[in-house]
């Protein structure tokens, strides 16, 4: 088990196993990895603010989060750095018992066909995946530091924000750039 799975464990030990009950929580959640795509994640020493709320429902705990984080990247276009605010919400059942223990207990959520189940391990509660999944569909696949970004110069590599409107490279074919040293004008080769 990784350092970072530990963090996102919640102990539910005072939350009673009553239908109905309830208990809020808030954490603050310190990444030792970082949580998101290549391009863009929430960094290594940042924080996931998690405002829980876990109710007690027959089958097991529902939880019910509001996710506040900062991702930090680069644009896709020029490569300026780029903030993202997440700020989703989030809701998740964690199961008391694998479902083949409660065959004959719950067939309505049987009938559901949840792929994705998750389980309680004795009082604790596994955050990792419900929240790492919000923050990665939060995240743009291609982060921009503005719509209007135009990105660098492919010749020189300049910001096109940055250089003049007639901005041009003398683009020489190479299948030619040998004829270059032999002092030939390509007039010479006009009527």
């Amino acid at each position: 088990m990784s350092k970072l799975s530990e963090v996102f464990k919640l102990n539910t030990f005072e939350l009673p196993r009553r239908p109905g009950e309830m208990k809020e929580y808030e954490l603050d959640i310190e990444l030792s990895e970082k949580v998101g795509i290549e391009l863009i994640a929430v960094p290594v020493g940042g924080v996931i603010e998690v405002d829980a709320r876990l109710e007690s429902v027959a089958q097991g705990i529902l939880l019910s989060a509001q996710i506040f984080a900062v991702a930090a990247g680069e644009c896709g276009r020029c490569l300026d750095p780029v903030e993202v605010v997440i700020d989703k919400r989030v809701q998740e059942l964690y199961l008391y018992e694998p479902k083949a223990a409660r065959k004959n207990r719950a067939p309505l959520l049987d009938e559901l066909d949840i792929e994705d189940e998750l389980f309680m391990d004795g009082d604790l509660l596994d955050l990792q995946s419900p929240i790492r999944d919000a923050i990665v569909l939060a995240l743009p696949s291609n982060p921009l530091c503005s719509d209007e970004c135009a990105g660098l110069c492919p010749s020189c590599g300049g910001k096109w924000s940055q250089l003049s409107n007639d901005h041009a490279h003398e683009v020489i074919d190479s299948r030619w750039a040998g004829l270059a040293g032999l002092g030939i004008d390509d007039s010479d080769f006009k009527n």
